[in-house]
């Protein structure tokens, strides 16, 4: 039996849905799939369910993620609570499995906002060649960081199986370059098909308002459901 709280309810969930579309329909014309973003089948499963989820799949030894971290830092700033931007370092050689490691040790030591940065500044600022796990520890430890601390984390299992998770969610994405995008685990955008990489963020936040406009209109049959 429908009561005033169910009817308030779906009136709000119906003007959201509105709200939502009217947002996203404002540039419904302007991305078009294959010409400017390509769909991801099977969709990749998402770390953070609750969230519109944005993967940012990076190198540190890439020259382009390097220009591209400055931007990504100030749109997310832009972003609603509803998003949530994850870096997901690639590995396609062994030099670049280290750095991975390197990103996942940091984020078990919880220093990567401090780190993120500075493994960035290590390799194209400081042109330093990390080819092995002491060279990282020295940047970890120029920053403060205890060597032994860096390498028990950088050596451990949990580190390990972040970075073979990060290597299989890029195979499943299929990444063949840095930086790329992911949205919601559906959507891919790369720099060639964005045209640049304010392109390519643009692209994102079109991408975010069809996730949002999608979890808005399953919304109102989810509350019929449970009624």
């Amino acid at each position: 039996m429908l009561t005033l709280k169910h009817t308030l309810a779906a009136f709000l969930a119906a003007a959201l849905v509105l709200a939502t579309a009217l947002a996203a329909g404002a540039r419904a014309e302007e991305y078009v799939e294959g010409e400017h973003y390509d769909v991801i089948t099977p969709a990749v499963a998402s770390r953070h369910p609750d969230k519109i989820e944005v993967t940012e799949f990076f190198s540190y030894s890439c020259g382009h993620c390097y220009n591209f971290e400055p931007l990504v830092s100030k749109w997310k700033e832009t972003l609603g609570e509803d998003v949530v931007v994850v870096p997901s370092p690639v590995i396609w050689n062994k030099p670049m499995e280290l750095l991975a490691k390197a990103y996942y040790a940091a984020e078990v030591l919880d220093v990567t906002e401090l780190m993120h940065l500075a493994l960035f500044q290590a390799i194209h600022v400081d042109r330093q060649r990390l080819t092995s796990a002491g060279d990282i520890a020295e940047v970890f430890e120029d920053a403060g960081v205890a060597e032994a601390g860096f390498l028990k984390a950088f050596n451990s299992f949990g580190v390990s199986s972040l970075a073979r998770q990060a290597d299989a969610r890029a195979r499943a994405a299929r990444i063949t370059g840095t930086p790329e995008v992911m949205v919601a685990g559906k959507y891919r955008i790369t720099t060639r098909k964005a045209g640049s990489q304010a392109g390519m963020l643009e692209i994102a936040e079109f991408l975010i308002d069809k996730e949002r406009a999608a979890k808005a209109a399953a919304a109102p049959a989810e509350t019929a459901a449970g009624a």
